[in-house]
């Protein structure tokens, strides 16, 4: 075969696999999120109609210690996720280490944020906060409460990502299902039976997490789970690796963490309680909307770190094509029928037109939705600097999103424009953070950008060259003869004899054509490819091949023969045989073999 056809094969390669793998661990990312946010939907409803327009002040004073929390966990779930990937491709044995680490570290900090949180209204530390008294002790109870459910709410997010990771989604949704209900049912009961005001919104936000975590830590009490909670498989170690690799992706909440302490000091000051309020209002909406964007992110981190740790050039750029070329459009629709629908969503909270708080909330879902397009770029590439390493860019890019984009501007902007300048410093930030992309791009390749793959700038040596490796879509059982002659075709012209040549087509040949043969039929409701890469590394040809049919392991067919079909699974036996070494992983809910001759 020509080197002009294996060139074009390479580059009429799809995505499709990808992108069915995106958007199917997408929905359980999203509802996650989702569950959280309509808590706090739930949250305010209770709080605006049946206490008053001060708890909600209340809950947008907590609103600081949320992005602690969700910082806290996504450093924990980003930094194990991306080790368990390099783990997995290297010693697989070792990710047992990074799942308890993970729990045991999540535990104790969440714990000491728990004693925290008390020993702050024990100490009468939130006067420091709150001037009015009845506010803060409304605050202070909210708090109380809260603090009950520390702990389960930050294990219980790190359940969800493992749970994920091996496939387990359907016990994730039950979960979550479990947790909104629960949560919907207490605050009925602690605030319009038991009138206990904030403190039981706090309770029901607490009894809800821990059932969360409940269910999902009974799969690990079963016995079920590959992931084995063990302290005597602790690296501790990994401890440190995990906060290295995760801090990054968490910096911009830890940052947000301080943004709205002096966001939330600006608007008391230049707008008053009112604003607080209304932007209490829109966030506890917008918040199930952040979903989409939030889960887009970690479905992306889980897909990067595995082609980070493959050192898969193609899947880490189509990873990053798939949310801005789908996520992104998705976003912009998204926003703007919320802002067509500002006022509706605004009667949800408040009722009376001539209130300013109404005024105020109803330019907030009419601003704010437009910083969320933006905001998916500025996601993903810090997303994607995070799990590249890139240092400087994992730092700078988040401060930026989290905290100095929306806080310089907020210090102009609020005093002059009131809540309008809030909400246009949210958008301002998205196109500051743009301009921060670009700029390092231009750093790093030395010119403006001028494609996907200048502006993610990876660098040169990541993965094997285009002359060392193909990559070919199967989609039916004609494609499969065809590819064996393009891998042998492309062995002998990276100089291998002819014997371990035909014997990477043939090994290619059987199992591909067995994927096609079983796995194709055995779903035959959806459509089905199969993702191949063939690799020429040093001495070794390495055939990876991956599909999306139902989990299939070869090498238990390897072992079972027959007594009265002799021939049964020959094919594979064979495979077996000539390899050098024989791989199968299910990967995020895909099949991944890996063959070396």
């Amino acid at each position: 075969m020509k080197i002009e056809k294996l060139i074009k094969t390479r580059l009429s390669t799809d995505f499709h696999l990808l992108v069915r793998m995106f958007f199917r661990l997408l929905p359980y990312q999203i509802l996650l999120i989702v569950i959280n946010a309509a808590n706090g939907i739930v949250d305010g409803l209770f709080a605006s109609n049946a206490i008053g327009t001060d708890a909600m002040s209340a809950i947008g004073l907590y609103t600081p210690m949320t992005h602690f929390l969700y910082a806290l966990s996504i450093m924990m779930v980003g930094g194990s996720q991306l080790l368990y990937g390099k783990y997995l491709a290297e010693k697989p044995d070792s990710v047992h280490s990074v799942f308890t680490v993970d729990l045991l570290v999540s535990f104790g900090v969440s714990a000491l944020t728990a004693l925290v949180l008390v020993l702050g209204v024990a100490t009468h530390m939130t006067d420091r906060m709150v001037a009015d008294a009845v506010q803060r002790t409304m605050f202070n109870r909210y708090l109380i409460g809260q603090a009950v459910g520390v702990p389960a709410l930050v294990l219980g997010q790190q359940l969800f990502s493992f749970l994920s990771l091996e496939n387990q989604t359907k016990r994730t949704t039950i979960a979550s299902l479990i947790c909104f209900g629960a949560n919907a049912a207490a605050d009925a009961l602690f605030t319009v039976v038991i009138p206990l005001g904030t403190l039981g919104l706090g309770l029901a936000s607490s009894i809800s997490v821990w059932l969360f975590f409940g269910y999902q830590a009974l799969y690990y009490l079963s016995g079920k789970s590959h992931l084995r909670f063990s302290v005597r498989l602790c690296s501790w170690k990994d401890a440190r690796l995990i906060a290295l690799r995760g801090y990054s992706g968490a910096l911009s909440r830890f940052v947000e963490m301080f943004r709205c302490l002096i966001v939330n000091v600006l608007i008391i000051r230049f707008v008053g309680t009112e604003g607080l309020s209304s932007f209490s209002a829109s966030n506890s909406f917008l918040g199930v909307i952040w979903s989409l964007p939030f889960g887009m992110i970690a479905v992306e981190r889980m897909l990067m770190s595995i082609s980070i740790g493959e050192e898969d050039r193609q899947s880490l750029k189509d990873t990053m094509r798939v949310v801005l070329w789908i996520g992104v459009p998705i976003m912009a629709v998204v926003a703007a029928v919320i802002i067509l629908g500002a006022v509706p969503l605004t009667r949800m909270f408040y009722r009376d037109p001539s209130d300013p708080v109404y005024s105020m909330t109803v330019m907030g879902f009419r601003m704010l939705p437009l910083c969320m397009p933006l905001a998916v770029v500025s996601l993903s590439f810090a997303c994607y600097a995070q799990a590249a390493q890139k240092k400087v860019m994992s730092i700078v890019l988040p401060v930026m999103d989290g905290f100095a984009g929306v806080t310089l501007t907020s210090l102009f902007l609020i005093p002059a424009m009131k809540m309008n300048g809030l909400y246009l410093s949210n958008i301002l930030n998205g196109v500051i953070c743009l301009a921060v992309i670009v700029l390092f791009a231009c750093a790093a390749r030395k010119h403006f950008p001028r494609s996907l793959d200048d502006l993610m700038a990876i660098p040169d040596d990541f993965g094997p060259s285009d002359q060392d490796r193909i990559d070919i879509t199967v989609r039916e059982m004609g494609d499969v003869e065809e590819v064996s002659v393009q891998v042998i075709d492309f062995c002998r012209m990276r100089g291998i004899d002819r014997r371990r040549a035909f014997f990477a087509g043939l090994a290619l040949e059987e199992m591909a054509g067995n994927i096609v043969e079983h796995g194709y039929q055995m779903d035959n409701r959806s459509k089905h490819s199969i993702d191949i890469r063939v690799i020429h590394r040093e001495e070794d040809v390495i055939l990876r091949m991956r599909d999306d049919c139902r989990p299939f392991d070869p090498s238990k067919r390897e072992l079972l023969l027959e007594p009265e079909d002799k021939a049964h699974n020959i094919g594979i036996r064979m495979v077996y045989r000539i390899a050098k070494e024989v791989e199968y992983k299910n990967l995020l809910g895909c099949n991944a073999l890996t063959v070396k001759i």
